[in-house]
């Protein structure tokens, strides 16, 4: 057993509740290798497991996605090897100096590929991914709108959905997000803090309005994004930054045309070895093709966490940020 350091959540509640602290590392077990890691990636997701939105039982070090190099292995551990630079994006614990993971969670990181741009993009990238190719597949003519445009996940999304060949409308909340989303593959961004983003989509698209809407805001764009589609339409909601969507009434489908809706997460998508490495790949192919490319906006020490958690609910960060162990 050795040291490490780690944010340890002992009671739910506001930033202020993630402390860094030394806490025990145990060898690898059956399964596991230990990492080192490079650097850890700040996801909406840890917000809500910080204040109990989603289930976790304190104390808990939180975060799910990470980057670093192997430094030992467990028993039974063979397609992995010590000074394997490895990834994920679904592994519990993430805000830690050194870890142990499960091998079915890690992806090796492709050469051309740092460990800080694997660590900002596996998460959203691969949301991302199964957002645009999976639960609805994009493709030229497709016309989609895309909330929280200027967001880590937005960012790629339009840059990815433009590579497909959509036509791709956002929405942004300040003119420098939507400088920053019109310079990624974004062809229109609504400010909705100023303008009514469902007039503004129903002019953009000639009253026709959008095959699908990507929504990961929630309270504040419920029930609206309805309006925006086309009649049998897709409303993906895939997030609540502004607090959860309450009492969907099914009937607002058929009010609004014969609607579909769906609550799709990451980890269904990719919960089998051959699901993680085909979204995974799908990822690395495109940004190593230079048609996405990931935006390290923000970094923050680890010991700073709480401040990077402030920031990102003050809807001050644009692009990915990291955490510096």
């Amino acid at each position: 057993m050795s040291m490490t350091k780690a944010i340890v959540v002992r009671s739910l509640g506001g930033p202020d509740v993630l402390k860094l602290e030394d806490v025990a590392l145990d060898a690898p077990g059956p399964g596991e290798v230990q990492i080192k890691q490079a650097a850890v990636g700040l996801n909406f997701i840890d917000v809500y497991f910080r204040t109990g939105l989603y289930k976790a039982e304190p104390p808990f070090i939180p975060g799910k996605e990470g980057a670093g190099t192997i430094t030992a292995l467990g028993e039974g551990v063979t397609d992995f090897a010590v000074g394997d630079r490895v990834a994920y994006a679904s592994a519990d614990g993430a805000y830690a100096a050194e870890r142990n993971v499960a091998t079915r969670h890690l992806v090796k990181v492709p050469d051309g590929i740092s460990l800080e741009t694997a660590a900002a993009m596996m998460l959203k990238g691969m949301t991302a991914q199964y957002l645009l190719l999976q639960t609805y597949q994009v493709k030229p003519g497709t016309v989609i709108l895309f909330h929280a445009a200027a967001g880590g996940v937005g960012l790629i999304a339009g840059q990815w959905a433009k590579a497909l060949g959509a036509t791709v409308i956002g929405t942004a909340g300040s003119q420098a997000k939507i400088d920053l989303a019109l310079a990624h593959g974004y062809d229109h961004v609504i400010d909705y803090g100023k303008d009514d983003f469902v007039a503004r989509v129903q002019d953009l698209t000639g009253g026709a309005g959008v095959d699908v809407v990507y929504d990961s805001v929630g309270k504040d764009t419920f029930p609206h994004s309805l309006d925006c589609l086309k009649p049998r339409g897709l409303f993906v909601s895939f997030g609540n930054s502004s607090g959860p969507v309450d009492a969907f009434n099914m009937g607002l489908l058929s009010q609004k045309g014969s609607l579909y809706a769906t609550r799709p997460t990451l980890f269904a998508y990719i919960a089998t070895r051959a699901a993680l490495d085909a979204c995974a790949n799908s990822l690395f192919d495109i940004v190593q093709s230079n048609k996405v490319r990931i935006n390290i906006n923000q970094t923050y020490p680890l010991a700073e966490a709480g401040r990077a958690h402030t920031d990102l609910e003050a809807r001050k960060t644009s692009g990915t940020t990291l955490l510096i162990p």
